[in-house]
C-alpha cells in the first residue's frame, strides 16, 4: 500500500508540473518539420533514420539545461544572457533569432493553408481565420488556460503514429537505419547533409530553449519540483522524436517507395498517402497537419516575443493584460499578421524558406548552446544544479558535431560550384 500511495503521489506531482516541457519540445513537430521529415523520407527513404537516437540524447540533454537553469535561476536565458554578457551580445543573438523563427512562423501559416486546402478552403480564408484563433488563443487566454489547450493539441500528433502504421513500411529495413549510419559516400549526396543539417534544426532548434526557460519560470518551477518537471523535458522529447521518426517512416514507405521524391509541401505528402495507405491515412496527415501548424503559429511569436522581451527589459508574460505588457502583445501580434500576409503573396518558394529555416536553426544552435554551457556551468549561478561532466560532454559534442556538419556543407557548394 506504501509503494502504491508513493508512485499515486509521484503521477499526480508529474501531471501539476506538466506541460513547458512536452509543449517545447513537441511544438517543433510542426508544419516546418513536417516539410523536413517529410522531404527526409521522400528523398532517402530510411536513410536519415540514423539521426533520431544521437538527436533524440542531445534534445533531452539540451533541454533539461534549459528547464535546470529556469527553475534554479527563477529567470529566463534572455534575462541572464544580458545580466552576464551585456545588452549587445543580448541583441545581436535576439535579432538572428528574430529572422529565423519569423522564417519559421510563415511555415507555419503555409501549414495552416495547405491543411485545409486538402479539404477545398482556399488559403485566402483558412489563414486570416487561423491567424486570429491563434492570436485569441494567446492574447485572451491565461496561462494555465492556454497550456491545456496547447497540451491536448499535442497528443493529436499521435496521428502521424497512425499514419505510420497504415503505410505498411520495412520495418527491418527502417529499424536497422535506425541503428546503422549509412555509408560515408552518402553524405556527398545532393541535399543530404543539408537535410541531416535540417533534420537536427528542426528537432532543436534555438527558440526552443528561450521558450522553454521562460516557460519554467513563468509556471513557477523551482528547485524543490524541478524533479517531476524534469520527467516532464524527457517524455516530451521522446515522444515528439518517435513521432518524427514515424513521419520519416511513412513518407519513405510511400513517397520514396512508389518515386515521389518530390514534396513541394506537406499537403503533397498527405496526397501522396491517399492512393497508398487509404482515406484514413489521408485525413490523419491532413488534420496532423492543420493542428500543427496552428498549435505552433501560436507559440513560435509568443517564444519570439518572450525573448525580445526578456532581452530588452521589457514586462512579459500570459497572466499580464495588454496595457501591463503592450510591448510583448504587440510584438506577438505583427509577428502574426507577418507571417500570415507573407503567405498570402503569390510565387514566393514558401516551402523552400521553411524547410531552408530549420537548417539555419541547425547552424545557429552551436551558439545558443556555447552560451547556454557557459550559464549552467557558473558555480555562482547554479551552486549544486551546474552541468555534470556527461552532459557537458554531451552538449559540446553536439556543438562540434553542428560546426562541423555546417562546415561541411558549405565546402560542398565550393566543390559544386
Amino acid at each position: 500500500m506504501k509503494f502504491l500511495r508513493s508512485w499515486k503521489v509521484r503521477i499526480l506531482l508529474f501531471f501539476a508540473v506538466v506541460g513547458p516541457g512536452f509543449i517545447t519540445a513537441n511544438v517543433d513537430n510542426d508544419a516546418n518539420g513536417i516539410w523536413t521529415y517529410s522531404s527526409a523520407g521522400a528523398q532517402f527513404g530510411y536513410l536519415l533514420l540514423w539521426t533520431m537516437l544521437p538527436t533524440l540524447i542531445a534534445l533531452i540533454v539540451v533541454q533539461e539545461m534549459s528547464a535546470r537553469m529556469g527553475a534554479v535561476t527563477g529567470k529566463g536565458l534572455s534575462d541572464l544572457i544580458r545580466e552576464e554578457y551585456g545588452l549587445r551580445i543580448t541583441f545581436l543573438l535576439m535579432v538572428g533569432l528574430v529572422i529565423t523563427n519569423f522564417g519559421n512562423v510563415v511555415g507555419e501559416f503555409v501549414g495552416i493553408a495547405g491543411g485545409l486546402e486538402l479539404f477545398g478552403r482556399s488559403k485566402y480564408i483558412s489563414v486570416p481565420i487561423g491567424a486570429v484563433i491563434a492570436w485569441l488563443i494567446v492574447v485572451k487566454g491565461q496561462y494555465k488556460t492556454v497550456e491545456k489547450v496547447f497540451l491536448v493539441a499535442s497528443f493529436f500528433y499521435i496521428t502521424y503514429i497512425f499514419a505510420g502504421f497504415l503505410a505498411k513500411p520495412d520495418w527491418v529495413h527502417a529499424l536497422r537505419s535506425t541503428l546503422v549510419p549509412p555509408p560515408h559516400h552518402l553524405f556527398a549526396a545532393p541535399g543530404y547533409l543539408y537535410l541531416v543539417i535540417g533534420l537536427v534544426g528542426t528537432t532543436i532548434a534555438p527558440w526552443m530553449q528561450f521558450y522553454l526557460q521562460a516557460s519554467i519560470v513563468e509556471k513557477g518551477v523551482t528547485r524543490r519540483s524541478y524533479g517531476t518537471s524534469r520527467l516532464d523535458v524527457i517524455v516530451g522529447c521522446i515522444f515528439a522524436v518517435v513521432v518524427a521518426w514515424f513521419i520519416v517512416v511513412a513518407c519513405a514507405a510511400t513517397l520514396y517507395t512508389h518515386g515521389h521524391h518530390d514534396v513541394r509541401d506537406a499537403a503533397d505528402a498527405a496526397q501522396a498517402l491517399h492512393p497508398l495507405a487509404g482515406d484514413y491515412a489521408y485525413i490523419l496527415f491532413a488534420m496532423g497537419l492543420l493542428n500543427a501548424s496552428l498549435f505552433a503559429a501560436a507559440i513560435l511569436p509568443l517564444s519570439t516575443a518572450y525573448t525580445v522581451c526578456e532581452g530588452l527589459g521589457f514586462e512579459s508574460g500570459l497572466d499580464k493584460k495588454f496595457r501591463e505588457a503592450p510591448f510583448f502583445y504587440w510584438l506577438y501580434t505583427l509577428l502574426i499578421a507577418a507571417g500570415a500576409g507573407v503567405v498570402l503573396l503569390p510565387h514566393l518558394p514558401l516551402v523552400k524558406i521553411a524547410i531552408f529555416s530549420q537548417v539555419v536553426n541547425g547552424m545557429v544552435l552551436p551558439f545558443v548552446l556555447i552560451f547556454m554551457l557557459k550559464l549552467i556551468n557558473k558555480k555562482e549561478l547554479m551552486g549544486d544544479h551546474a552541468n555534470t561532466r556527461i552532459f557537458n560532454v554531451i552538449a559540446w559534442i553536439t556543438v562540434l558535431v553542428m560546426i562541423g556538419l555546417t562546415a561541411g556543407w558549405f565546402w560542398s557548394l565550393r566543390g559544386s560550384g
